[in-house]
């Protein structure tokens, strides 16, 4: 077991790490001895995050679809904390919209169906080829070890339900380029691997009624509630921990399958 890896030491960056998945991961990465970068929107609590969460943690206002915003904070996780080693996209948005309503004679918005795309693949995409050119600096161990990137799909990837045609084409794009981006940067020893979750407590399934978050939790087969966001994070440190895991998506669901 002597290439099983600890995060102590490492540095990370974490996109949308201001709130939810991202901000556990965040937290779960400080927690561990790691020091950690958070890449949100301007308009975010990125500032105040990084504020509460001390001197190994620092905020890089930017947006992910930006090449200058995004290298401006792989140079800052450089100029603070001297190297990068870890990238976690957990940063996305979505929209709900049928391909075509017919009581209402619209079709589903173009401009919104491009807006995720763009965001969710294009944004994770342009984090990866930049953070990876920061890895490949770094001295590799042992194993031939550099670095680890670890994007966020969605079990909508392969459930995709009524209205969601734009995320679900856009979480199946991160599940898409898992293993030729893994393939890739093998030569480079970076990892790829992304987490597909299902339901989590997040702001945004927070900001539901009571009733439809008890709803939604019973749907989980076991354990029947939401996940948390502190084991989407706990498992971010487990990949970052086994060097076997590489090119490969965990669903993260407590086993739920989507209906329609």
């Amino acid at each position: 077991m002597a290439n099983i890896r600890s995060v102590k030491g490492m540095v990370g960056l974490v996109t949308g790490g201001a709130s939810g998945l991202g901000r556990a991961t965040v937290e779960r990465l400080l927690s561990q001895g790691a020091s950690a970068v958070i890449l949100d929107l301007p308009s975010s609590d990125g500032h105040k995050v990084a504020t509460e969460l001390g001197g190994h943690c620092a905020f890089a206002p930017a947006d992910v679809t930006s090449e200058s915003d995004v290298q401006a904070a792989v140079s800052l996780a450089r100029e603070k904390f001297g190297r990068l080693d870890l990238a976690v996209n957990c940063a996305g948005i979505a929209v709900a919209a049928k391909t075509y309503n017919f009581r209402k004679e619209i079709p589903h918005s173009l401009e919104d169906f491009t807006r995720v795309i763009t965001v969710n693949i294009a944004g994770t995409f342009n984090v990866i080829r930049l953070a990876v050119g920061e890895m490949g600096k770094n001295e590799p161990n042992a194993d031939g070890h550099r670095g680890c990137i670890i994007n966020t799909a969605s079990v909508a990837a392969f459930d995709g339900q009524v209205g969601q045609a734009a995320y679900s084409a856009s979480k199946g794009g991160i599940v898409g380029m898992t293993l030729p981006v893994a393939r890739d940067l093998a030569p480079m020893g970076i990892r790829v691997v992304t987490i597909a979750p299902g339901l989590f407590s997040t702001p945004l399934l927070a900001g539901l009624p009571e009733k439809v978050q008890s709803f939604l939790a019973r749907q989980v087969p076991f354990p029947s509630r939401l996940g948390d966001p502190a084991e989407f994070a706990h498992l971010v440190t487990s990949i970052v921990e086994n060097p076997m895991l590489n090119g490969e998506v965990i669903r993260l669901d407590g086993a739920i399958r989507m209906q329609p």
